[in-house]
């Protein structure tokens, strides 16, 4: 049983269901036309990590990007 865990910062009030079908059907297929699995057995969890909860560089997502964005 295939598992993707899909992992994205919360932004604009994170993905939409739309967006989230589209991740979800895009890793499926991917998973079946390279790998041959079974879509019926693919499981995909996608979490929505807020940007205080993420760093880079030793940095806060959320400050990095309040001081690239000035």
């Amino acid at each position: 049983m295939p598992y993707v865990n899909i992992k994205v910062t919360r932004e604009n009030g994170g993905l939409t269901k739309e967006e989230k079908a589209a991740l979800v059907k895009g890793a499926t297929d991917l998973l079946q036309n390279t790998l041959g699995k079974n879509p019926a057995s693919t499981v995909v969890v996608i979490d929505e990590i807020e940007t205080d909860n993420y760093g880079l560089g030793g940095e806060l997502i959320t400050e990095r990007r309040k001081r690239e964005n000035g």
